[in-house]
């Protein structure tokens, strides 16, 4: 077997050999040797906003007259090569490594300065010009939040915006039509599409609300902090410049941080974050699970509804048809609440002032943006859209339903009505049927106190 062909590159700790063809330089060599503990890589958003943060770092120090408008140049150069996406297998760090994400600020000035270097045709140091007026404990915890805000602004809010339209749009198509509500699992009194529907949406309403609260604190950056948060190597000016470019290139309105010490200490904008993402899952998972409930059959369940039919459901049983996008978001949204779990422990490892615990809280709250914004689109697209209502079996139903005479509590009593309502239990009659036999109530007053449609209005029941 041919031995794999490399180079030799050094560091401040000595010698070592790097792949021929590979950007990076001895420091990330170094990571990729010792943090072996899973195959998991940073995401590409992340990437991203490391090249981001590097532009708009070296804009910066051109400003402030420390880096030569050549060297400048090519730095741009090289991140916004990065930012095409042509170089990502360049960027091989694990997620568990250092918890300051040290290898992985190595890797982006390596690589850059590479691409830099062989632009320029001069040495660009990864170091002393790519890292000039940064350390890696301002860059990491700005990077995690610039990619959750632009993951957010560029994913998540696009796909609840989806859903939201999604779900006006089918309750204005079948809301008027009126089902068993079900508490417990239970036949309950009556309630419309509308209502069912609407409840789902201001469920996701108030989930987003919650995310964009932490919106704004994501926006206040660490940059200029520099390794303490004193902003001990970096020029007095570089974080409001900083700021200035990173928000022209993003189209975000990025400021600095009140504290420094605050962002590199705590990471607790992105625990909040992270908690915010939580609720959502919550809902999408109430939402899948009322769907799968109402699909259910289609003989011997619910067959309230027909969720599109996508795909076989069985090996072995011919015809079966399976909720399968309910199923899968449910799963998503399962990740997504055991990742706030990482990253609340990830939140409290920091000590004195830095967290220790950033490559894991990038990888969580990112996979957790996406999973969500994905979720939401096909809910929207693959289920809500093209459920159908099988309008026959729930009016069968509803006709049947005893606990109808709940409507009849304020003109003959609760013990009167519970009475009625056994009774049309264990016969199999409908509702009215029952109470014409034991009130004094006429057909066709009965027929207007227990219609299900104004009974899903509410009020009180009148004769």
């Amino acid at each position: 077997m041919n031995k794999p062909l490399t180079r030799t590159e050094h560091d401040s700790m000595g010698k070592l050999q790097v792949p021929i063809n590979a950007l990076y330089q001895a420091q990330t060599q170094r990571a990729v040797n010792n943090f072996t503990i899973s195959t998991l890589t940073m995401p590409f958003a992340f990437i991203n906003a490391l090249a981001i943060i590097k532009l708009a770092a070296a804009k910066s120090n051109h400003q402030l007259t420390l880096l030569p408008e050549e060297t400048c140049k090519s730095i741009e150069f090289a991140c916004q090569e990065i930012l095409s996406g042509t170089y990502y297998e360049h960027f091989p760090v694990n997620v568990f490594q250092t918890g300051s994400g040290t290898s992985s600020n190595m890797n982006a000035n390596e690589v850059i300065a590479t691409l830099a270097s062989q632009q320029l045709g001069r040495t660009v140091h990864p170091n002393d010009d790519v890292n000039m007026g940064q350390s890696s404990n301002d860059v990491i915890p700005t990077a995690i939040q610039v990619s959750a805000v632009l993951a957010l602004k560029h994913q998540l809010f696009p796909a609840t915006t989806q859903l939201k339209q999604q779900l006006t749009q089918k309750i204005s198509e079948i809301g008027a039509i009126t089902k068993t509500g079900r508490t417990h699992l239970m036949d309950a009194m009556p309630v419309s599409f509308a209502q069912t529907l609407g409840a789902w949406l201001t469920q996701i309403e108030h989930a987003e609300q919650g995310v964009n609260q932490t919106f704004t604190l994501l926006t206040k950056l660490a940059q200029g902090g520099t390794a303490v948060g004193s902003g001990i190597n970096a020029h007095p000016s570089f974080a409001s410049t900083f700021n200035q470019h990173i928000s022209a290139i993003t189209e975000v309105n990025f400021t600095p941080s009140d504290n420094f010490f605050y962002n590199i200490g705590s990471q607790d904008a992105l625990v909040a974050l992270s908690g915010q993402l939580k609720v959502l899952a919550v809902a999408l998972t109430k939402i899948a699970n009322d769907l799968r409930w109402m699909n259910s059959g289609p003989l011997a369940g619910l067959a309230e509804i027909s969720l599109p039919a996508l795909q076989p459901g069985s090996s072995i049983m011919p015809g079966k048809v399976n909720p399968v996008i309910p199923e899968a978001v449910a799963m998503a949204c399962a990740q997504v609440i055991g990742n706030d779990t990482t990253l609340t422990v990830a939140g409290q490892s920091g000590n004195f002032e830095l967290n220790v615990m950033l490559p894991v809280i990038a990888y969580n709250i990112l996979q957790s943006i996406e999973l969500l914004s994905d979720s939401c689109e096909s809910l929207a697209h693959q289920a809500i859209a093209g459920f159908t209502v099988n309008e026959d079996k729930i009016n069968q139903a509803l006709s049947r339903n005893p606990i109808l005479v709940t409507a009849l509590n304020p003109i003959i009593g609760y013990e009167k009505a519970a009475s009625i309502a056994k009774q049309a239990y264990q016969t199999g009659q409908a509702i009215i049927d029952v109470a014409e036999q034991h009130t004094d109530l006429s057909r066709e007053a009965l027929t207007t106190l227990l219609n299900p449609t104004q009974l899903s209005q509410g009020g009180i029941q009148q004769n």
